[in-house]
């Protein structure tokens, strides 16, 4: 039967965390932050690949820190901007996904440590009911260019965002043609596959690691 594939991208820097080189193998826990993020999809029932996109100055690093997975990882080299590293990792899953051997495709963000085996399973329950999900949180406290409150239903997008791999796939290769470049995977899942992108409810706890109190904060949780 067709299982899911993971992919975990981990091509950041670490300029708005204060650190030198690349914030997603800082010591979290006693372990590289990335590790949590790659051990969590490791962990997740159907996952049938799991892929990380690295930089290739980072290679070392990321061959070091797939070791305490426990399971195959996969290590293909990034690209300049976040849309070429998932380029990059969909080119190499291509075959299996032509072959219908993969269904599913989750993007994952690996500065956040702390996502969860329930939020990855809904993630891909709904991407194979809808075609293509996304996680958010409610956005609150927002307002408009001359400070009046704005009212509605704005969320915090989060990741994996999970889609149907054949969908997904074509979509980058028309991307690909057309030389565009989306904000993130579900940008150009709207713009070519034409079906709209369906919001599950995200987790406050599946923080992203972007500044210092962050680290901290991740920190907390994982050991709550």
């Amino acid at each position: 039967m067709p299982t899911a594939a993971a992919v975990v991208l981990a091509g950041g820097s670490g300029s708005r965390l204060g650190a030198e080189g690349n914030k997603i193998y800082l010591p979290l826990a006693g372990r590289p932050l990335l590790s949590w993020s790659l051990a969590a999809f490791a962990r997740a029932p159907g996952i049938g690949r799991l892929v990380l996109v690295t930089r290739p100055a980072d290679r070392g690093r990321a061959a070091q820190a797939v070791q305490a997975v426990g399971r195959p990882v996969e290590i293909v080299d990034g690209g300049a901007t976040r849309h070429d590293s998932e380029w990059s990792a969909l080119r190499l899953l291509a075959p299996a996904i032509e072959a219908g051997e993969l269904d599913v495709v989750a993007i994952h963000d690996g500065a956040r440590p702390v996502v969860t085996q329930r939020l990855i399973a809904d993630a891909l329950a709904a991407a194979r009911e809808h075609g293509a999900a996304v996680p958010g949180v409610p956005l609150t406290g927002v307002a408009d260019h001359d400070l009046t409150p704005v009212a509605g239903t704005l969320v915090r997008v989060q990741t994996p965002q999970a889609f149907r791999a054949d969908l997904l796939l074509a979509a980058y290769a028309e991307a690909d043609t057309d030389c565009f470049t989306g904000t993130d995977t579900a940008a150009c899942v709207e713009r070519y596959a034409g079906i709209p992108v369906h919001c599950i409810r995200g987790d406050p706890r599946n923080v992203k690691v972007t500044y210092r109190p962050d680290l901290a904060l991740a920190e907390r949780l994982l050991r709550s």
